[in-house]
């Protein structure tokens, strides 16, 4: 896994350049806008267990089919396997948001487990959509402004997003 910073430094030792003073903006704005990145962080860590569980519940009442008798996630372990891979996705959203790189996610989460909920004959679109609810209480959550370092964090929730929306792609 690389940070943004290791990444950008990466990237210009293999063209053998100095770094462009676009990548030096765009690492001053991530330091700058670094304590924002860990309220975001720490909200998120925080609220996990809620955000997991609620989502996990909208799913069951949305997708009777699917948790119901003879659905994909009938079982306990089914269920307690759908609660814990909501977790193992959040908190790969969490790293991610830290390092401002998807790459962890990428390599450590998602790599495989649209075939592997294939295999195990869960359907991709429900576990996207209990992605996409923890995406909507994650910003709900994350960008509550009360006590949380002020100014516009709409870039960062856009970030945010695309880290939820990436998983989501990623199994359904």
């Amino acid at each position: 896994m690389l940070d943004a910073f290791s990444r950008v430094v990466d990237q210009a030792d293999k063209k053998g350049a100095y770094l462009s003073d676009d990548q030096v903006n765009a690492l001053s704005n991530m330091v700058a806008e670094s304590n924002k990145r860990l309220d975001v962080v720490n909200r998120l860590t925080s609220n996990a267990s809620t955000i997991t569980a609620n989502a996990y519940r909208a799913l069951v009442a949305e997708e009777p089919q699917v948790f119901g008798p003879g659905g994909a996630c009938f079982h306990h372990r089914n269920q307690a396997a759908c609660i814990r891979d909501l977790g193992f996705i959040l908190r790969y959203v969490t790293y991610s948001v830290l390092a401002g790189d998807a790459s962890a996610m990428d390599d450590r989460c998602l790599n495989g487990l649209r075939e592997t909920y294939q295999a195990l004959g869960t359907p991709g679109n429900t576990v996207a959509k209990g992605i996409q609810k923890m995406k909507d209480a994650a910003i709900q959550i994350a960008n509550d402004s009360n006590g949380i370092t002020r100014g516009d964090c709409s870039a960062l929730m856009s970030e945010l997003a695309g880290y939820f929306d990436r998983a989501a792609g990623a199994v359904a």
